[in-house]
């Protein structure tokens, strides 16, 4: 899928949180979600199914156990909402979230190697997760890889709110 640039219109411009009365148990957690949304609107490819508009604001929050993507024009008008259930995550994002205590663990204390291991592991569930929803997103919005990883990780994100 192509990068977005100025001739692609289908890219985000703007990616809100639904975090109503969010707060962390972890300050890593915010630090996570402000690098996820600066690194996803560098560079994005978002291009909902049927719509050859764009660029596009996203609002992207947690209902009643599903993952909300609310579509919307850079001027505002609604686009589409798109409701995934969270179930296909559960397991996932337990482990990830086990696996990323580890690391910030590690990183403090631990020899490089083992960092390296566990860095390792948790790109890997961090891939699977964005496959995950690459898949899950498909016929309705289409996404790349990396533009997947960056959701994936407020996916996340949005699942550790306290």
């Amino acid at each position: 899928m192509p990068d977005s640039s100025p001739s692609d219109a289908q890219h985000l411009v703007e990616v809100v949180l639904d975090e109503s009365a969010a707060t962390y148990r972890n300050p890593d957690i915010g630090h996570e979600r402000r690098v996820a949304i600066y690194d996803l609107l560098e560079k994005n490819h978002f291009a909902p199914v049927g719509n050859s508009g764009g660029p596009y604001r996203l609002r992207l929050g947690l209902v009643e156990n599903r993952l909300i993507f609310n579509v919307a024009e850079e001027s505002g008008a609604p686009v589409t909402a798109v409701a995934l259930p969270l179930l296909p995550f559960r397991r996932l994002m337990k482990d990830y979230a086990l696996i990323c205590e580890s690391y910030l663990a590690a990183i403090k204390s631990a020899p490089r190697s083992r960092v390296e291991a566990i860095d390792m592991g948790r790109r890997g569930l961090h891939d699977e997760g964005a496959e995950i929803l690459q898949s899950a997103l498909a016929a309705r919005i289409a996404i790349d890889l990396e533009t997947a990883r960056r959701l994936f990780t407020l996916v996340y994100v949005l699942h550790m709110r306290a």
